[in-house]
């Protein structure tokens, strides 16, 4: 938006009040304060304050909230003491930023503050990553969780641009993300260690398992070889014994002992 209408010159003998302004560049956190009664003498103080060579024609003047071009003096009246104006030189032009009156974060700090691997500066880096969208938390490593519950609540507050209220909330719910990740691992190494134990217990039993499988064939084996000898032993002294002892032995013999008495020796 401009405003313009061709700057007012004052009247000869008139005498106009100071105004107060706060300067800066397009790319610069640094403010000036500067008094000045009309726009004409606010540009020429602010070539001299800030710098700029006046041959980058043109010096413009523009509301720092939103970049509303102000080139008449009346307007600029109008406007509250303090008001904060970015000078302009030649073809530089306002960008808008949306993030809730920060404008004077320039892009070259951002690129800046982006490439360092400092630990005060990695975490506005995230916080802004969370800022774009929030679903990334699902993305952050579990460093970067713990690197943004452990900023203090009025940094991480002052860098996304919420209440105090929705940051603790905000750390309550990145913790909760970090106890769950935690629980999870625990969760994977006592299965693991169970797998383990179960696969360590299985070589055992099946070790004892063949243990008593061939214990188990030595004693079927011997239990067979006495049992052949006992088959060969056992009818013959029965009978021998049946016939010691009864008057009449052949009557109390079945057919089969008969059989078995009778290939006997004498």
């Amino acid at each position: 938006m401009e405003v313009a209408s061709g700057p007012a010159a004052p009247e000869p003998g008139e005498i106009r009040a100071l105004k107060q302004c706060l300067l800066r560049r397009n790319k610069s956190r640094e403010q000036h304060g500067v008094a000045a009664s009309c726009l004409k003498e606010l540009r020429n103080k602010a070539c001299d304050i800030l710098a700029i060579d006046k041959s980058l024609a043109p010096i413009t003047l523009v509301l720092a909230e939103d970049g509303t071009i102000v080139d008449d003096d009346d307007y600029f009246l109008c406007l509250p003491a303090n008001t904060k104006f970015v000078v302009l030189a030649g073809n530089e032009k306002w960008t808008h930023n949306s993030d809730g009156g920060t404008a004077w974060i320039t892009q070259e700090s951002f690129d800046r503050d982006e490439t360092d691997s400092g630990a005060g500066l990695k975490w506005k880096n995230v916080a802004r990553q969370l800022k774009e969208d929030l679903s990334s938390i699902i993305l952050l490593s579990e460093e970067e969780l713990q690197m943004l519950i452990d900023v203090p609540c009025s940094e991480l507050a002052e860098e996304l641009g919420q209440s105090h209220v929705a940051v603790q909330g905000l750390q309550n719910t990145l913790q909760q993300v970090l106890d769950q990740r935690e629980e999870a691992r625990q969760s994977r190494q006592l299965l693991e260690l169970y797998l383990r134990a179960l696969e360590k217990e299985g070589g055992i039993l099946s070790k004892q398992q063949e243990s008593r499988a061939d214990l188990g064939d030595e004693r079927d084996a011997v239990d067979t070889g006495i049992r052949e000898s006992s088959s060969e032993v056992t009818p013959a002294s029965q009978i021998l014994l049946a016939l010691k002892e009864k008057p009449a032995p052949e009557l109390s013999l079945s057919s089969q002992d008969l059989e078995v008495g009778k290939h006997q020796g004498p």
